[in-house]
C-alpha cells in the first residue's frame, strides 16, 4: 500500500517514511482523544478530512486495513507504557482511532 516501501532497502522499523506516516496516524488519535474527552465528538478539519478520504481512496485502503493500523496503534502504545495500560486505555483509544476512521471512511464514498 506504502509506495515508499516498495523498493525500501532498510528494515520497516528503521525506514523514516513509515516512521512519518506513522506518527501522524498517532498525533491524529491523539487529537480524536482529546476532542472526544472534551467535546464528545471528533471533528477534523474539512480540507483535512478530503485530503484522508481521497488518499485512503485512491490507494484501496478497505476496513482491513484500518483494523491492522488499529492493532498497531495499540501494541506500540502497550510497548511504551507497560505500566499503566488496561483494558480501559485500550479502550478509549480504540474508540478515538474508530472514530477519527469513521471520519475519513465517510470521505471515502
Amino acid at each position: 500500500m506504502f509506495s515508499f516501501l516498495k523498493d525500501a532497502d532498510v528494515p520497516l522499523d528503521q525506514n523514516p517514511k513509515l516512521k512519518i506516516h506513522a506518527k501522524s496516524v498517532l498525533v491524529m488519535t491523539c487529537e480524536a482523544a482529546v476532542q472526544l474527552r472534551k467535546a464528545g465528538k471528533v471533528v477534523v478539519r474539512d480540507s483535512t478530512l478530503k485530503k484522508l478520504g481521497a488518499t485512503h481512496l485512491k490507494y484501496g485502503v478497505v476496513d482491513e486495513h484500518f483494523e491492522v493500523t488499529k492493532y498497531a496503534l495499540w501494541e506500540t502504545i502497550k510497548e511504551a507504557a507497560p505500566e499503566i495500560w488496561s483494558v480501559d486505555m485500550k479502550n478509549a483509544w480504540g474508540e478515538a482511532f474508530d472514530q477519527l476512521v469513521s471520519a475519513i471512511k465517510t470521505e471515502m464514498k
